[in-house]
């Protein structure tokens, strides 16, 4: 977990510093564990992990959702749920079609 954290691009938006780190860190029951929940405070994020041995609708899973749906549409695309291209630069290619289609039939479906 705290490799991923470390590994966050820098965001730009307001003027000043781009930002290196979230307010807040979503992660489900596998990331449960004080020693997790300790460093991303000392780093300054707020840890939203759910804990094991509590019952669903810790109201974590409407954000994750969205990841897992976006995921899924990633998926429905067969050349993509097993990566088969040694080479990333091509898989990455692959990723970026996707995402125009994805995109494409989300729109077409608003209009």
């Amino acid at each position: 977990l705290l490799p991923l954290v470390e590994a966050i691009p820098p965001v730009r938006g307001r003027r000043g510093r781009p930002r290196r780190r979230p307010d807040a860190l979503y992660a489900d029951r596998a990331y449960d564990s004080d020693k997790h929940r300790d460093e991303l405070r000392d780093m300054g994020i707020d840890p939203k992990i759910a804990q094991r041995g509590t019952g669903h609708g810790s109201g974590l899973g409407v954000i994750r959702w969205v990841v897992e749906r976006t995921i899924a549409w990633y998926h429905s695309m067969r050349r993509l749920r097993i990566r088969w291209e040694r080479r990333a630069d091509i898989h990455e290619a692959f990723l970026g079609l996707a995402t125009c289609i994805i995109c494409f039939r989300h729109i077409k479906t608003l209009c």
